[in-house]
């Protein structure tokens, strides 16, 4: 199984320890704001952690502050940037759009070339909900080939049966470089980790379904979706006794066209799924565009194959397309990468800057366009922040807690704020502060973004106070030892601390 990860679930007994902090650390009625969260923050136990706090009204002025100016890795509070950034220069109701074309004419039926599929950085190609309330019309998909099938539709209205040339996945749109230079090796074969190009599907990555029998011995049942025929699963997984630890792995195999399960799951274990990054988004997204062509009864002759290079079809992109889908609009990107904190789309927004208002869709250029915006439309100190990627898996982005409260405090005044507070999760909601704050004066009174890497715990956002002030706030804690669950369970008692009257 993934050995980094970036949300930590809240256990119950992690729930109860803030509960029991709340209890045992009623300060005096006299106490300041400043004065509680200093003596939470120097309690035993804390008092040795790295910490990093800003707290700030909305108008930002701060209130309190430790070490507010210096640096810390961020984790996943970093897709607070990008989402920000994002939503205010791109807008909410911005698209992309996927195009299809030909490269040779269609004569009674048959296209004379190949069949180009070129993305231009639509994440939403994906099985997945994109509103908290997953029971709002159209607030999930539940296929991720429903684009791929409405292409093939479209095409088919168009009179095409027959593609004589190759399907080309076309990821051109971003640059060549799909893995960050600074993510780790092991985490390449993981969902968190997965390529970013210009075309996706399915979050470019694999899923598998994990089944435990009920006795030791034998095979689990692991399934693979979706299925496209692209890849090759040897199972060599064994089920242990009840009682043993699990020690489960998938891995990727070298040539990016198989996976391989070993380790073992606990008998009577409850079924879990895993995601596994694809090594060649761009081919994955073909094959996938292929089945949907042959489910509409188009017959491909040629290959199945992928490009990053922007020169072999550029003639056949400056034609009409034949086919067109666009995206959920960014507004909807936002609820994956704030509250389940969807890596992927993170990055592919990054991306998506650096393409439209950079030099181009990489990450060296979409960090140029985020750094300049934070510095000169929301005043941030370019000695404040220093980021590499989107979503926080880089271990070298640092961004000090007064930026945060400054981006936020920003992002609150803003037209386009209803987007972002759509996004965030919410205490005591589905989202990643489901399970926080339960049973203290704070529950259901916070919006933030949570991060965790090892040794990092982060919590980025709004707290709104009994008699209605609105706090903006950033807490992050590095180099610690005390475990996930532990940890967050101290920040949430720093954030009830700052919600008390």
């Amino acid at each position: 199984m993934p050995r980094r990860i970036l949300e930590w679930p809240m256990t119950k007994g992690a729930a109860f320890l803030v509960a029991l902090l709340f209890t045992a650390s009623a300060p005096a009625a006299a106490q300041t704001l400043a004065e509680r969260l200093d003596k939470r923050l120097d309690a035993p136990g804390l008092e040795h952690l790295l910490w990093g706090v800003a707290v700030t009204d909305v108008d930002g002025h701060l209130l309190f502050g430790r070490n507010a100016d210096r640096l810390f890795i961020p984790a996943s509070n970093t897709k607070l940037v990008v989402s920000v950034v994002a939503n205010a220069m791109l807008g909410p109701n911005f698209t992309a759009t996927t195009s299809v074309f030909g490269s040779g004419p269609i004569n009674n039926g048959v296209l004379q070339g190949d069949l180009i599929l070129y993305g231009r950085g639509d994440p939403t190609f994906s099985k997945r909900c994109y509103n908290a309330d997953t029971t709002k019309a159209g607030a999930c998909d539940a296929d991720p080939f429903i684009k791929l099938r409405d292409l093939a539709g479209q095409l088919r209205a168009r009179g095409v049966r027959v593609v004589a040339g190759d399907v080309i996945g076309d990821g051109s749109y971003f640059d060549p470089q799909i893995i960050h230079p600074s993510w780790e090796n092991y985490d390449l074969g993981w969902w968190y980790a997965a390529p970013v190009s210009g075309l996706g599907f399915n979050d470019n990555s694999v899923d598998f379904r994990e089944v435990a029998g009920d006795s030791a011995g034998g095979r689990p049942q692991v399934t693979m979706t979706p299925d496209i025929g692209a890849f090759a699963f040897d199972n060599r997984a064994e089920i242990a006794p009840r009682g043993s630890r699990r020690t489960f792995d998938i891995f990727r195999a070298g040539d990016g066209f198989g996976y391989l399960a070993t380790g073992s799951l606990v008998a009577g274990a409850a079924a879990r799924n895993e995601s596994a990054a694809v090594m060649d988004p761009n081919r994955y997204a073909a094959l996938a565009f292929r089945q949907a062509l042959t489910a509409a009864g188009i017959l491909v002759r040629g290959s199945t194959r992928s490009t990053v290079d922007s020169f072999p079809y550029r003639a056949a992109r400056e034609t009409a397309p034949l086919a067109e889908v666009r995206s959920r609009p960014l507004r909807e990107w936002l609820y994956p990468i704030l509250s389940p904190s969807q890596n992927w789309f993170a990055e592919m927004t990054l991306k998506q800057l650096g393409k439209r208002f950079g030099n181009g869709g990489s990450w060296a250029e979409g960090r140029a366009v985020e750094r300049r915006f934070l510095i000169d439309s929301i005043g941030i100190d370019s000695t404040e922040f220093s980021l590499q990627d989107g979503s926080g898996l880089a271990t070298n982005n640092f961004i000090a807690p007064l930026a945060f409260t400054r981006l936020l405090s920003w992002a609150r005044k803003r037209p386009e704020f209803a987007a972002i507070n759509a996004g965030l999760p919410q205490s005591g909601k589905p989202g990643t502060l489901r399970d926080r704050f339960v049973g203290t004066p704070v529950a259901g009174a916070v919006h933030a973004k949570t991060g965790s890497l090892s040794g990092v715990n982060a919590l980025s956002g709004y707290l709104e106070r009994p008699n209605g002030q609105i706090l903006v706030f950033s807490v992050m804690a590095n180099h610690h030892t005390l475990g996930g669950p532990r940890m967050i369970a101290m920040i949430d008692s720093v954030i009830v601390e700052m919600g008390r009257p």
